[in-house]
């Protein structure tokens, strides 16, 4: 029976080996966790409705972008029709010729990135006004991703609303109320227009061949100087005539297809990369432009023509009331040259008056000098754009493009290539630079009033709401 009987101290040690056990498993095995897990979300998209909202966002942005509008403005307008397609974590990355969009989709699914080049430019402003009314309807929900694929589809096909002849009358046009803007007769302006109209069939014929907008830049400068000398020569224009607003007008059409503005834009936007490309091309093109005007000088050197520079310009009240008429007749004639709406041509009328009317005002009746007068009138242009993005049907580009039309140093710049090509090198420059700061000051002018009239973004809209570091080096990528 001895043997039979546990000892005590056995038995407390078999007791305490199983608490130890117990307690060692208890603490080997995993508990509720302390704190919530994070939600992922609410379930990602599939590829096929990744791929559809980026292909509609990437021809929008192409529409836009080779359009001439500014890379903030394309960003903005991307971002926000991906939000209201379903897509709010996206990116966009923009430069001179190409747009690279990718939608991130967490840790569930691997992100989604897409490119498209943009080789062309062009300008159409109704279906800029078309564009813009999709994404509108969109983000309104009157439409779905795929009825909004198929009318940017639409778009992209549509041929222009008007024949090309009537954007020929829109580029003479233009060129005539420059010329009566300036102070100009009736037979100055008559020849403005013939010869603006001959400079476009020329170049729509040239750019079928593919030929290089430098190329045809030169070729329209020579052609305006060129044609002006042979109308001289030939005794066309009677005494008090001058002719060299013929150029000056030519000059200013041929300078109002350089993306000046949204340059300026893209620079103040930190969008630096974009905006350089952009300069040069500005640069290389009015280079070309000086280039042909100075070859059409010398060759009316060498056959006895001078085309010399007009002096001031007129500052009587007659002609202030026509110029104020004549600022809103070229504003009105560069919409319909860039296949504006009908319906908005008397809008783009009505801000290029005025613009030069504040210009007018500020020249004739204070001291402030033109390049601070072509500043201050580009901020009325500018005030009038944003105003017209929050609630009206016209689209901002014809507002800014039409209205700091009659604002454009052309007649500067004329006087610029005449010194250089007559008086040197250092007298020309410094027009030429002066004109430039023109340009600056219009660009400018028009980007402070956008901004001033801006509706404020959401987060969604922000171009750099991925990049909160003010100093990080990676502006043109959002």
């Amino acid at each position: 029976m001895a043997d039979d009987t546990v000892h005590p101290a056995d038995r407390f040690s078999r007791r305490l080996r199983g608490a130890l056990r117990r307690d060692a498993k208890r603490l080997l095995t995993p508990g509720p966790s302390t704190v919530p897990m994070l939600v992922l979300g609410p379930q990602v998209p599939d590829d096929a409705q990744v791929q559809q909202v980026l292909d509609v966002c990437m021809r929008v942005g192409e529409i836009l972008l080779s359009s001439g509008e500014s890379v903030d403005e394309v960003t903005a307008t991307m971002l926000r029709l991906a939000n209201a397609a379903g897509l709010p974590a996206v990116d966009v990355d923009i430069t001179f010729t190409s747009i690279t969009m990718c939608c991130h989709r967490g840790n569930a699914a691997q992100p989604v990135t897409s490119m498209r080049l943009v080789r062309y430019r062009t300008l159409d402003l109704s279906r800029l006004a078309t564009t813009d009314r999709i994404v509108a309807d969109l983000e309104a929900g009157k439409i779905d991703v795929r009825k909004a694929a198929s009318l940017v589809s639409d778009v992209i096909k549509q041929r222009h609303p008007y024949p090309r002849w009537v954007a020929t009358v829109g580029w003479a046009g233009l060129a005539a109320s420059i010329a009566l803007l300036l102070g100009g007769g009736a037979i100055t302006a008559a020849a403005a227009f013939v010869t603006t109209a001959l400079i476009d069939r020329i170049g729509r014929f040239l750019n079928r061949y593919g030929v290089a907008s430098f190329f045809q830049q030169t070729l329209g400068g020579l052609l305006v100087t060129v044609s002006t000398i042979g109308l001289i020569a030939l005794g066309l224009f009677p005494v008090g005539t001058r002719p060299s607003f013929i150029v000056a007008a030519g000059i200013t059409v041929l300078l109002s297809g350089l993306s000046v503005v949204s340059t300026v834009q893209d620079a103040l936007s930190s969008y630096y990369l974009t905006s350089s490309a952009r300069i040069v091309e500005i640069a290389l093109l009015s280079a070309g432009l000086l280039t042909g005007v100075v070859i059409g000088l010398k060759f009316g050197f060498a056959v006895g023509v001078s085309i010399e520079v007009s002096g001031d310009l007129p500052s009587s009240a007659g002609q202030f009331t026509l110029s104020v008429v004549s600022g809103a007749m070229s504003a009105a004639f560069y919409a319909l040259a860039g296949y504006a709406p009908l319906k908005s041509l008397p809008v783009a009328g009505a801000v290029g008056a005025a613009s030069w009317a504040v210009y007018g005002t500020l020249t004739l009746f204070t001291d402030v000098g033109p390049i601070t007068s072509t500043g201050v009138a580009a901020v009325v242009v500018g005030l009038a754009a944003g105003l017209l993005r929050r609630g009206g049907n016209t689209p901002p580009m014809v507002i800014t493009l039409a209205g700091v039309t009659p604002l454009l140093p052309g007649l500067a710049a004329y006087r610029g290539f005449y010194q250089l090509a007559v008086e040197g090198v250092a007298e020309g420059l410094v027009t030429v630079t002066l004109a430039l700061a023109t340009g600056l000051a219009l660009a400018a002018g028009v980007a402070l009033g956008e901004f001033v009239t801006r509706p404020r973004r959401t987060d969604a809209e922000t171009p750099t709401e991925t990049n909160p570091d003010p100093q990080a080096a990676a502006p043109e990528s959002t």
